[in-house]
């Protein structure tokens, strides 16, 4: 039998989940913020200042932002003098990006196309590695902790921003709700796409618990892991360090 991956509730072969993800996200580029913005009630800003300030970008730093499409991360670590590559395996995420960053006079930030699974840059390149939302698209989150620390020098620094299952009694439910009931409602009614938002949500939902992925970021060969749950774990800040 073939190898399946996730992909939402439905299981998929594996090899296909990579470009099911790419059109995913090819669909919701242009209004990627903007839904951002209406699923969190904007709280989304805050969770990625929270995450950049523990990640503590430095002058001259270079720091990989993996997933990083549209800029969000990079922008805020761009503003602390870090010298970042901002990298996504969706091209059209990448254009909504360098075109952001245009608007906002932004320069000196590397743009590249990549798959988390097989970066393509060397061996002990980067100070720090960050990846906000995109852990949980990937096809086989273990090769792409296993490149993330094989991209980093030793002493490098690994953060992760993800959705994960709060522990939170009430509000569980009521998120639940909210999300499978709604976000795809919203979804069609500002992206006209609800299949996509369903697919998002879904993800969320078959992504591994924090003590589960913290274990994972510890396989692949991290020290000092640590896990930051916001709002009881409906959000969480992982991190871990290559020693």
């Amino acid at each position: 039998m073939s190898e399946t991956a996730s992909f939402g509730y439905r299981d998929v072969d594996a090899d296909q989940k990579a470009g099911m993800v790419r059109t995913v996200f090819s669909n919701v580029a242009g209004k990627y913020d903007l839904m951002n913005d209406a699923m969190s009630g904007g709280a989304h800003r805050l969770w990625k200042d929270q995450f950049v300030a523990r990640v503590k970008p430095r002058k001259g730093e270079a720091i990989l932002d993996m997933a990083g499409g549209t800029g969000d991360i990079a922008f805020r670590m761009h503003r602390h003098g870090a010298d970042v590559t901002v990298a996504d395996i969706n091209p059209e995420m990448l254009a909504v990006g360098v075109e952001r960053a245009r608007k906002k006079k932004l320069e000196g930030l590397i743009w590249s196309e990549q798959n988390a699974e097989e970066l393509t840059f060397a061996d002990r390149r980067f100070d720090a590695y960050t990846i906000a939302f995109g852990i949980r698209n990937v096809t086989h989150i273990d090769r792409a902790l296993a490149d993330a620390h094989r991209v980093l020098k030793f002493g490098g620094r690994f953060y992760c921003l993800e959705f994960s299952t709060t522990t939170w009694p009430g509000f569980a439910e009521i998120y639940e709700t909210y999300s499978h009931k709604l976000v795809p409602k919203i979804g069609k009614l500002l992206a006209d796409d609800e299949d996509s938002y369903r697919y998002l949500i879904e993800s969320i939902r078959r992504f591994p618990d924090m003590p589960t992925f913290e274990a994972m970021i510890r396989a692949a060969g991290f020290t000092q892991t640590k896990v930051e749950p916001i709002l009881g774990g409906l959000v969480a800040i992982h991190s871990g360090w290559k020693i």
